[in-house]
C-alpha cells in the first residue's frame, strides 16, 4: 500500500474497526492524527516540487480494474490537490475533537464517528484520485453520511425534513455532473477514465477536437451539476439550513472541505477540458456569482440566527471562489485555491465556536441571547473574534491574500477598457463590506454589551482546553498561512498555470 493510498483508506479502517468494537472516539481521532502526520510527510517530500504538469503526478499509484475502457484504481498529488487534503485532514481532526463525548451523543456512537471518519475518506479519495470515475465516486460516498447525520443527530424540528431536502437537492446535482462527466467522457473518445488520457485526447495539433457546441452543451451540465454541490446561486436554498440544523462536525466537514470538491472539478476538469463551453458561459457565470456575493450577502444580513447567518456566509463566499475561476488567469485560480483552503479552515471554525456556545445556552437565536456573554466567556468571546475578523478578510488572515489575488486576477487581461470580468470584480467588492456588516454586527450581538441576569446567573462555564484545541489548531492554520501564504502558493501556482495555459 503506498502512502496515498494509507491517506485515503485509513478513515475507512477506522470507521470499520469502530463497527466492530473498537472506541468510537479514540480510534476516529488516531486515524486523523495520523493522517495528519501522513500529509504532512508527503509535503515534506513534496517540499518546493514545481512539477508543471496537466494532472497530479507525484507519488503516483495506478491499480487497473478494467482494460476497455480503461479504470484504475490510481492516486497522485500535485500542488493543488496537496493544499485541498491538508485542509481535509486539519479540519477531520478538529471536527472528531469537537464531536461530543461517546456518552452525551443520544443515538449510536459509532454511527456519529463513522460518518464523520466516511466524509473524510470521500474527501480525500476525490482530491487524490486522477481517475474520473473514482473521482466522482469517492464524492458520492462522502454524501450518503451527511443525509444520515443530519436527519439522526441534527437541531431543530424540521431536521428530517431538511435531510429530505438535501438528499434532493444533492442527489439531482449527482445526477445532472454524472450525465456532464459521462458526456466529457464520450466526447474525449470512451477509452479511458483516467485524467492523463482525457487531457491528451484533447491536446491536439488542431485544437480542441471537442466541437464548439458540444463544449458549451457539456460545460453547462458540468457548472449546473458542481454549482448545485457548492451552492451556487440559485442552487443554493439547500446549504444554509443543512449547515444550521447538521451535529457541528459535519457542518465543520461538509462546509469547510466536501463543498471544494466542486470547485476542484471544475479547475481540474471543467475548464481546461472544454475552454471554449468555459469562455460561452462566462458572463453567466459572472451573473450567477455575484447572486452569491451580493444577493445572498444581504440575505445574511437579515438573518436572525447565529447558526443560519453562517451557513448563508458560506454560501455568499463561494462567489468570491467563482469569481477566481472566472477569471480564467493563474493569479486568480491560485486566489481560489487559496481562498478554498482559507474559507474551509474560517468556516470550520466558526460552526465549532457556534456549537460550543449552542452547547452552553441552548439556543442561537440573536433575540434570545441578548449580548455580554465575553463577559460570562471571554476566551470565547475572543477565539469568536479571532474567527469573525478572518471570516471578513482582516489582514494577517489567509483569507485576506486569498481574495486580494481574486480581485488581482479579475483585473490582470484587461484590455482598453472594462469588461464584463472587470465590472462583475467591481461588484463583488462590496461583498467585502456586506460580510464586515453582518459578521461584526453578529459578534456584536452575541458578545458585547450588558450581561442579561439569566445569562449572569447561568452555571455554563468558559471554553474548556479539550474544546479550546481543535479552535486553536484552524486558527493557527488560518495565521500561519495568512503571514505567509507561500507556503501554499508555492505548490499552487506552477498547476494553475499549466492548467490556464492549457490547449492555448
Amino acid at each position: 500500500m503506498t502512502l496515498l493510498e494509507f491517506i485515503v483508506f485509513l478513515p475507512l479502517l477506522a470507521a470499520l474497526a469502530i463497527l466492530i468494537g473498537a472506541p468510537a472516539r479514540y480510534t476516529a481521532l488516531s486515524a486523523a492524527i495520523l493522517n495528519v502526520i501522513a500529509v504532512l510527510l508527503v509535503a515534506i517530500r513534496f517540499g518546493e516540487n514545481t512539477l508543471e504538469t496537466l494532472t497530479p503526478s507525484f507519488m503516483a499509484s495506478s491499480r487497473e480494474l478494467l482494460a476497455s475502457p480503461k479504470l484504475s484504481l490510481a492516486f497522485a498529488v500535485d500542488g493543488l490537490s496537496l493544499v485541498l487534503v491538508l485542509l481535509t485532514v486539519i479540519v477531520t481532526v478538529a471536527a472528531v475533537l469537537a464531536s461530543p463525548a461517546e456518552g452525551r451523543i443520544k443515538g449510536s456512537p459509532k454511527l456519529y464517528y463513522v460518518s464523520s471518519l466516511f466524509i473524510s475518506a470521500g474527501a480525500l479519495g476525490a482530491f487524490l484520485s486522477t481517475d474520473l470515475f473514482f473521482f466522482y465516486a469517492f464524492h458520492e460516498l462522502a454524501l450518503i453520511p451527511t443525509f444520515l447525520m443530519i436527519g439522526i443527530f441534527g437541531s431543530g424540528e424540521n431536521r428530517k425534513r431538511t435531510a429530505w431536502t438535501i438528499t434532493l437537492y444533492l442527489g439531482v446535482g449527482s445526477l445532472i455532473l454524472l450525465a456532464g462527466l459521462l458526456a466529457l467522457f464520450f466526447q474525449c473518445g470512451g477509452q479511458s477514465f483516467a485524467f492523463s488520457d482525457l487531457y491528451e485526447s484533447v491536446n491536439t495539433t488542431e485544437g480542441n477536437p471537442i466541437p464548439g457546441d458540444a463544449q458549451n452543451s457539456t460545460f453547462l451540465l458540468l457548472l449546473i451539476g458542481f454549482g448545485i454541490l457548492i451552492s451556487l446561486f440559485p442552487f443554493h436554498s439547500w446549504a444554509p439550513p443543512a449547515y444550521a440544523q447538521a451535529p457541528t462536525p459535519i457542518s465543520m466537514l461538509h462546509a469547510g472541505v466536501l463543498k471544494k470538491f466542486g470547485l476542484y472539478g471544475l479547475i481540474r476538469v471543467a475548464m481546461p477540458l472544454l475552454p471554449e463551453g468555459a469562455a460561452h458561459w462566462q458572463t453567466l457565470l459572472l451573473v450567477l456569482l455575484l447572486g452569491n456575493i451580493i444577493v445572498i450577502g444581504l440575505v445574511t444580513i437579515a438573518q436572525r440566527r447565529l447558526d443560519t447567518m453562517l451557513g448563508y456566509s458560506s454560501v455568499m463566499h463561494m462567489g468570491y471562489v467563482f469569481l477566481g475561476i472566472a477569471s480564467g488567469n493563474a493569479i486568480g485560480w491560485s486566489g481560489a485555491a487559496l481562498l478554498m483552503f482559507a474559507h474551509g479552515i474560517s468556516i470550520a471554525l466558526l460552526f465549532a465556536l457556534a456549537g460550543s456556545l449552542r452547547d452552553r445556552i441552548g439556543s442561537l437565536e440573536f433575540d434570545a441571547i441578548r449580548g455580554g456573554l465575553a463577559k460570562k466567556a471571554p476566551a470565547l468571546g475572543l477565539l469568536f473574534g479571532f474567527a469573525a475578523f478572518a471570516s471578513v478578510g482582516l489582514p494577517g488572515f489567509a483569507n485576506f491574500a486569498s481574495e486580494v489575488l481574486v480581485f488581482f486576477g479579475g483585473f490582470k487581461d484587461m484590455g482598453d477598457g472594462l469588461g464584463a470580468l472587470q465590472i462583475a470584480t467591481i461588484v463583488a467588492l462590496w461583498g467585502v463590506v456586506i460580510s464586515a456588516v453582518y459578521m461584526l454586527r453578529a459578534y456584536r450581538n452575541v458578545f458585547k454589551g450588558p450581561l442579561a441576569d439569566a445569562d449572569a446567573n447561568a452555571s455554563w462555564s468558559d471554553l474548556t482546553v479539550l474544546e479550546k484545541t481543535p479552535v486553536l489548531l484552524l486558527l493557527v492554520a488560518l495565521m500561519v498561512v495568512g503571514f505567509m501564504p507561500n507556503l501554499l502558493l508555492m505548490w499552487v501556482t506552477p498547476v494553475m498555470e499549466s492548467l490556464t495555459l492549457f490547449g492555448r
